[in-house]
């Protein structure tokens, strides 16, 4: 049996990235200081671990995304929950610094070939050039992974450890999210024989009209994703520092840093519902100005503007997380589309990895101050999308079609 309603097949990614998001990237938050403590290691050296996860799932990112072009998501998405468990039991069984770096690179494969960047490439897959609502779907359901993950991941250690968590979140993926991958659609055989279609007049068209694809909308595309995932991960690491630095009591930092979560599902339904019909572009440069004009607030106001910079950054995040799906969508089309977001994700994988330690370099310079530059590489980003040209047919009516 095959699950054939969009709504359902969005329901069984939304649940399975949720479990994948909520047992490797929001794992650390909660199980980084008793495995330091087990391991006889220090918290930043599992940090460091987790470092070179994101740096392996970079470079794995490309050929995960060509596989699913190439068969769709299903194979792709169940090989990695058989990844996650491996990589999870084999974090469970660690024993020092060596089997902690070996199991998080595991991890890392995992991370790279079954989290957003694949689930967006397999709804491509399955929809084409209509996967817009699909995706913004999946965005919202697994928006709620850390809310999920964070008090899961804390009530299995108070009562198991650590391992034992670990090898509970190992389990659900096999006994959860591999089946429900294993009932997502298989693109159909016309489907298949139309991209291979496609991908062989492409060339030969623009050959003829000698309009080659650019290099400069990925470049743009690649800076507006890597300035995207080096803020998020940075204020993850250290927004209640921050706010503290700002003025901000540990109890209000703690209270309102709550309110990003919110934020961010907030601005995915409205992008699901009241921006469908928006070009992507759009919304994403009404995004990426939710940071700067947050801590522009922040940095003027002090500790009373603490929940407003944190709505103002959590609601801008949440979109942009669906822009890195719908945005080469719309500049691209459907020709490549894993592979490509692969790529793309490169230096923003790169740029996650070092958001915590470079940014907490300058907290620990300027406290509150340091927004300065995540505020400017907002800017940044927004400056890059304004660069990105899109034709003006594309910029109203059916914001999901993409460009010939």
């Amino acid at each position: 049996m095959r699950l054939q309603n969009r709504r359902s097949v969005i329901l069984a990614l939304g649940t399975t990235q949720t479990l994948a998001w909520a047992s490797s990237y929001y794992l650390p938050a909660m199980l980084a200081a008793p495995m330091a403590r087990d391991l006889g290691v220090t918290t930043p050296t599992v940090f460091a671990a987790f470092s070179v996860a994101l740096l392996v799932s970079a470079l794995v990112g490309p050929s995960a995304g060509h596989a699913i072009d190439r068969w769709g998501g299903r194979p792709v998405l169940m090989i990695t929950n058989l990844i996650f468990a491996g990589g999870l039991a084999s974090l469970a069984v660690a024993q020092g610094p060596l089997t902690l770096f070996l199991a998080w690179a595991l991890l890392g494969i995992g991370m790279g070939s079954g989290l957003y960047e694949a689930a967006f490439a397999a709804l491509v897959r399955l929809y084409g050039k209509d996967s817009r609502k699909a995706i913004s779907g999946i965005t919202l359901l697994a928006g709620f992974a850390s809310t999920v993950g964070w008090p899961l991941s804390a009530y299995m250690e108070l009562h198991w450890g650590w391992r034992g968590a670990c090898l509970v979140w190992a389990v659900l993926h096999l006994i959860l999210a591999l089946p429900l991958n294993a009932l997502l659609p298989t693109p159909s055989q016309a489907e298949a024989g139309a991209v291979r279609v496609r991908s062989i007049a492409r060339p030969a068209a623009q050959t003829a009209t000698g309009a080659a694809p650019s290099l400069w909308p990925s470049i743009l595309l690649a800076v507006v994703f890597a300035v995207t995932w080096f803020t998020s991960t940075a204020m993850a690491a250290h927004l209640p520092s921050v706010l503290m630095g700002a003025g901000a009591t540990l109890a209000a930092a703690v209270a309102a840093g709550a309110l990003v979560g919110p934020a961010q599902v907030a601005a995915r339904i409205a992008e699901f519902s009241l921006l469908r019909k928006t070009h992507p572009l759009l919304s994403a440069k009404l995004a990426s100005l939710g940071h700067p004009l947050g801590a522009a607030v922040l940095l003027a106001l002090g500790a009373p503007a603490a929940s407003a910079f944190v709505l103002l950054h959590g609601a801008g995040n949440g979109i942009l997380t669906i822009a890195k799906g719908t945005l080469p969508l719309a500049i691209y089309g459907t020709q490549g589309y894993g592979m490509r977001q692969g790529v793309l994700m490169v230096p923003a994988r790169i740029a996650q990895a070092s958001a915590p330690w470079l940014f907490g370099i300058c907290v620990n310079h300027w406290g509150a101050r340091a927004l300065w530059v995540t505020g400017i590489l907002g800017l940044v980003s927004f400056a890059a999308l304004q660069r990105l040209r899109v034709p003006a047919s594309r910029l109203s009516g059916s914001a999901s079609v993409a460009p010939r």
